[in-house]
């Protein structure tokens, strides 16, 4: 009973601690090229203690955020770890991040890797050397998985700066939408379709005097595209004004808001970098066919085996009866008083069956 009890509070004590091991296990590292770590590093679990993580990050699925302090003389930065759920949430939050930063206008820094993203505030520009290796170090913590393709899909040419927000949930999307300048695609949140696997991504487009916003939205399947694309074009058919138009290719709908023109909204759609392809997975084969001249040989043999099998059986079973007959006539084989004639009684001679062997 003591063993017993021992191991239920060995298993309850590693269950409830599981939280806080996970949280110190990432390694960080002594160096980032010429900084040094100072100080320990901290982790905290997403949602612990008083502080919330915001409706963003934890629509995007933050597990827990550590930091550590580095420094060289009179530089200083300070290296912010985010882990998420997923590579998608981790993406979600460091498109949120990066415009954040951007709109600061400060020396941050913020990579994103795998289910891994990391800020870095600094005084200071980060030399080559030294974001070099704070890749490799976040490379090598991550969990490798790449980030959504969706944001492979928007056309480079005249996409304004850091103006890309991804979004797998209705949260993300409605500030991605205020983030572009766009308020007036907030209401597409109700039709877009998170709840059947959707991802979102906004980017802004200016060219001369031409400009618009380029929404993509990505399903698993084409005929989730096909029904939330009727839902889209009706809650765009009220806004008639703005010349937004929406169209499918595959799975893929690609929306232009608010357009200087049908020509160039027709343009960045084109310049879309998406294209559909259908495969038929099948278990594959390796062709190992023998020659010609193996298979004439096999089915020759196989025929003379077959043929000396059907002469040693009619033989066996012929001689079999044959020899029946000599040693006991009529006793084993064509017994008069067991067969019998059908006759058809046209003359008078009856038949002797016996007269048939």
């Amino acid at each position: 009973m003591p063993l017993r009890s021992f191991i239920c509070a060995a298993f309850f004590l590693l269950f409830f601690a599981a939280p806080a091991l996970r949280a110190a296990d990432v390694q960080w590292p002594a160096k980032i090229d010429d900084l040094e770590g100072s100080g320990i590093p901290s982790s905290v679990p997403a949602g612990g203690g008083d502080q919330q993580p915001l409706p963003v990050l934890k629509e995007a699925g933050i597990i827990k955020l550590g930091s550590r302090n580095y420094r060289s003389g009179d530089r200083s930065a300070q290296v912010l770890l985010y882990t998420f759920h997923d590579s998608s949430g981790a993406y979600q939050a460091f498109t949120s991040m990066r415009a954040e930063a951007a709109s600061a206008d400060s020396a941050s820094v913020i990579r994103v890797n795998g289910n891994l993203v990391v800020w870095i505030h600094s005084n200071f520009r980060l030399t080559p050397e030294e974001l070099r290796a704070l890749d490799a170090w976040e490379r090598s913590i991550s969990d490798g998985i790449p980030s959504p393709p969706i944001a492979t899909y928007l056309p480079d040419q005249s996409r304004q700066s850091f103006s890309e927000r991804y979004a797998l949930g209705p949260v993300a999307f409605s500030e991605a939408a205020k983030s572009v300048g766009r308020s007036d695609a907030a209401p597409l949140v109700d039709v877009a379709g998170f709840n059947s696997g959707a991802e979102a991504m906004f980017a802004k487009y200016k060219s001369g005097k031409d400009e618009a916003t380029l929404l993509l939205i990505e399903y698993p399947t084409p005929q989730l595209a096909e029904l939330h694309l009727r839902h889209l074009q009706r809650a765009l058919s009220g806004d008639k004004k703005s010349g937004s138009s929406v169209e499918r290719k595959g799975s893929l709908l690609s929306i232009v808001l608010g357009p200087t023109s049908a020509a160039y909204a027709e343009k960045l759609r084109g310049a879309v970098n998406y294209e559909t392809e259908v495969t038929w997975n099948e278990p594959s084969t390796t062709a190992t066919d023998p020659p010609i001249t193996s298979t004439l040989v096999k089915i020759i043999i196989a025929t003379m085996v077959l043929m000396v099998m059907a002469l040693v059986l009619g033989i066996a079973f012929g001689g079999v009866r044959i020899i029946t007959k000599r040693l006991f006539p009529g006793k084993v084989f064509d017994r008069p008083a067991r067969m019998e004639v059908l006759q058809l009684g046209l003359s008078g001679k009856p038949i002797d069956p016996r007269d048939m062997y």
